[in-house]
């Protein structure tokens, strides 16, 4: 299951309702979550957040907050 999948389960969202509000196919929304290799794009998140009442933002930091960059050593400086 993907982060999206884990997240509308808790939130025990209908996929199926989901799909007929976004106007993504049942089929994208299983794709979605339940297939890692999936690529949400940034309009089905946009609307899939619209469609379960929540801020795209809020969406969006939940399914990708984790995610750091990079510290390189030769940018801590970057005045050199």
């Amino acid at each position: 299951m993907t982060k999206l999948g884990v997240y509308l389960a808790q939130k025990s969202v209908n996929k199926s309702e989901v799909a007929r509000k976004t106007g993504l196919s049942r089929a994208r929304m299983n794709e979605l979550t339940l297939h890692e290799r999936s690529h949400l794009r940034a309009e089905e998140l946009y609307l899939i957040a619209l469609a379960i009442d929540v801020p795209p933002c809020d969406l969006l930091e939940s399914l990708c907050g984790k995610l750091k960059l990079e510290k390189k050593d030769q940018d801590v400086n970057p005045l050199k």
